[in-house]
């Protein structure tokens, strides 16, 4: 999962400016744009080091193969890749990391998913949203469903329901929200009654908030904002690199007057195998009985 940095964003917060308030206004077209699906896959795997493979083609359970009749191991990015495809997504855009190619070896052109993968190569090592921005000429006028390889969540149309809701409500931003006993290493999320994203805190170390976020859909106005943002911060640490979460992006947005709209899952919940302890308890309950 894209873990929260110790960034210092906080300071250039007002030295960027929000897209223009006219365009960030103008009618809703987004449920007549293609939503397309965005994997940011330059991780380092750290946590769980040494592994045979990288982190987001593990196995994590089973498939199956020839109409039931067969199993076939199932890599742990497969999850997410088959929650897009509920959601009508077709086109997936993976960012590597350069030496990851066990990944598209593994995954090939997504067939087997129902969908069609295309891999593109991070260029700059500062974290996921600069992994994702590797992808902006490709997605930056359509809908964007993001989610994290190395987590498995549920319900199975998840995407689905977050991109209703967008185009209810037409928000710039949708937060998937999962309840989390671990907010020191996430990013907490408070909404209204009506759904509303109220406030966002990125690794507190005391909170009585209770959710986090995994997956999200945003809108072509959240890509260029995070576009426009990471290059303003690649000028001014020309000197050194500040490593960036996701979180760290959407705080900024928010703070910036984008409106960004939660939808809860409490009745679910979600595994990040990007940890030994997690890694083993999803090995057992997705194995065979």
């Amino acid at each position: 999962m894209d873990r929260p940095g110790n960034s210092q964003v906080h300071a250039e917060d007002q030295s960027i400016n929000t897209p223009h308030e006219a365009t960030r206004r103008q009618p809703d077209v987004s449920r007549s744009i293609e939503m397309v699906g965005l994997i940011p896959a330059g991780g380092l795997g750290s946590r769980i080091a040494p592994l045979c493979c990288s982190k987001e083609i593990f196995p994590i359970g089973f498939r199956q193969v020839d109409d039931g009749h067969s199993l076939r191991p199932k890599a742990v990015c497969e999850y997410l890749i088959e929650r897009m495809s509920h959601a009508s997504i077709r086109k997936i855009f993976l960012v590597l990391r350069p030496g990851k190619w066990d990944i598209p070896a593994y995954l090939g052109d997504g067939s087997t998913c129902n969908v069609h993968l295309a891999y593109l190569v991070a260029r700059l090592p500062f974290g996921a949203p600069y992994t994702l921005d590797q992808a902006y000429p490709f997605v930056r006028n359509s809908l964007v469903a993001i989610g994290f390889p190395d987590i498995i969540f549920e319900p199975d149309d998840a995407f689905e329901i977050l991109a209703q809701r967008q185009s209810a409500t037409g928000a710039d931003l949708v937060l998937g929200l999962y309840p989390t006993d671990r907010p020191q290493i996430t990013d907490m999320v408070e909404c209204a009654d009506d759904g509303w994203v109220r406030s966002f805190v990125v690794k507190p170390q005391h909170t009585t908030l209770r959710d986090t976020w995994i997956i999200a859909v945003w809108t072509p106005v959240f890509t260029q904002f995070m576009h426009e943002y990471l290059a303003f911060c690649q000028m001014r640490d020309a000197a050194h690199s500040v490593e960036l979460s996701v979180g760290d992006i959407i705080r900024v947005a928010l703070k910036k007057g984008m409106k960004a709209f939660a939808v809860p899952f409490p009745a679910h919940h979600f595994v990040d195998v990007g940890t030994p302890s997690d890694l083993a308890r999803t090995i057992r309950k997705y194995a065979l009985p």
